[in-house]
């Protein structure tokens, strides 16, 4: 096996295909940023949290991006706001400080956005979508699709930040996702030991950290099933694991102690009970869900309280990629097609995590559920560049985030589109993190008897 029997990506086609569905995705990610935005003006201008912009910077940034890499970059047109570069560049104001500035108000921000993609549609027409590394195949196309799909899923965590009477109506489930629980599903399954292909090479929308695909040789291991539920999670509340040092690292401790965490964000405690706060409902939490809202020093708890750990970023990739029977690693855990509303919990619709145990369709051949979409999964590895990482199309993107403060996160949310998961999508944050629609699984090593 080699880096060359990665799969190509379907996403590669005849230029006039490949123009319709990059016009197509364009189209979708837009509508759904006009979805998240299509509350009262006093909502888009207010900061939810310190930890997130308001909802109207978000808006025009994406159009700004836009602007920067597909009208400037890729189409060598005269700017049109170039006075607004620094206002929207997220590396110039941190989230906290972005209300003092002079944002352009949601009327101006929507004007800006649409005229932004009339020009991004008519460079997109006349392309050719060859000939550089940045338009070889539409990658700044995918990128910019991508980078708005990012923000819309922002723009989720920031609603569901948000206090008062809901604005967003969830839509439903796709039909036949597959059994109710985790309850007739092993607790766990087992990954062989040997080489696989982590990252890829060949997928042409793939972003930077997520190359160059290379061999990593692991020893077996095994690896939930499922994602850890709500139900799992508060026995480890019950059984007093956020009171238990032993549990926890010393900076998690130290994080834990500081910042009163009890529960996952949004959970309250009614009487006996547990209550959560989701997108302005107040609901009993279900058991039967994955987790989410935790960070990663909650989630390293829980592993250690339950006697296992967090799987490496190369296992969890390896459970969800590889294939014992043909030694290939898929794009997807299960085969290289684009996912479908029966194989994941994806696009931000349902606005909550399926039960434990969906999905059949979409299971890994190593076994495993849900390993695309639901809730991002917290893995044991710092944020690292592969072997022969190459930053483009420019450094900002990764390469300053490389380093031991970040931790990575794998698989996506249902906040997630299609378009910006894939089973070699890296995401990273500070352990610290909460608010983004995180959750986990555990692993363990085998045992001498279990290797074979």
């Amino acid at each position: 096996m080699n880096a060359s029997s990665e799969p190509v990506s379907a996403a590669a086609g005849s230029p006039d295909l490949l123009r319709a569905c990059i016009a197509g995705a364009l189209e979708k990610v837009r509508a759904r940023t006009h979805a998240l935005t299509s509350c009262d003006d006093a909502e888009l201008v207010k900061q939810h949290s310190p930890l997130m912009s308001p909802l109207v910077w978000d808006l025009a940034h994406v159009g700004s991006q836009e602007e920067l890499w597909l009208v400037r970059d890729v189409g060598g047109r005269e700017a049109l706001r170039p006075d607004i570069d620094r206002m929207y560049d997220a590396f110039e104001h941190p989230r906290s400080s972005r209300p003092s500035l002079p944002l352009l108000s949601p009327e101006h921000s929507r004007q800006y956005i649409g005229e932004v993609r009339d020009k991004a549609l008519d460079v997109l027409e006349q392309s050719v979508l060859e000939g550089s590394a940045l338009i070889e195949n539409g990658f700044a196309f995918g990128m910019i699709i991508q980078h708005e799909h990012q923000h819309d899923e922002t723009m989720l965590a920031t609603h569901q930040l948000r206090e008062g009477p809901p604005v967003l109506a969830p839509g439903p489930f796709a039909a036949g996702i597959g059994p109710s629980s985790a309850e007739h599903l092993p607790h766990e399954v087992p990954v062989p030991a040997g080489p696989f292909t982590m990252g890829t090479s060949l997928e042409p929308w793939a972003l930077d950290n997520e190359r160059p695909a290379h061999q990593v040789d692991l020893p077996a291991f095994w690896i939930d099933t499922v994602p850890v539920t709500n139900g799992a999670y508060r026995r480890f509340i019950d059984a007093g694991g956020y009171q238990d040092p032993q549990w926890w690292s010393g900076p998690g401790w130290q994080h834990r102690m500081a910042a009163g965490l009890e529960a996952p964000l949004y959970w309250v405690r009614d009487g006996q009970g547990w209550y959560r706060r989701r997108f302005g409902v107040f609901e009993p939490v279900p058991d039967a869900e994955p987790v989410q809202h935790v960070c990663w020093y909650e989630a390293e708890a829980y592993a250690r309280w339950s006697g296992r750990r967090l799987p490496t970023e190369a296992e969890w990739e390896k459970a969800a990629r590889w294939d014992p029977g043909s030694g290939r690693s898929h794009r997807y855990p299960w085969g290289d097609g684009d996912p479908t509303p029966g194989q994941a919990n994806l696009g931000g619709k349902t606005l909550r995590p399926a039960v434990a145990g969906s999905y059949p369709a979409g299971a890994s051949a190593t076994g495993a559920r849900q390993l695309i979409g639901d809730v991002w999964e917290w893995v044991a590895s710092d944020f690292r560049p592969y072997p022969g990482f190459r930053a483009f199309p420019y450094p900002e993107y990764s390469d300053v985030f490389f380093g031991t403060e970040y931790k990575v996160l794998r698989g996506g949310s249902w906040a997630t589109d299609a378009a910006a998961c894939r089973g070699t999508f890296r995401n990273w944050d500070y352990p610290i993190r909460r608010q983004i629609f995180s959750g986990f699984r555990t692993a363990r090593d085998a045992s001498p008897d279990e290797r074979g």
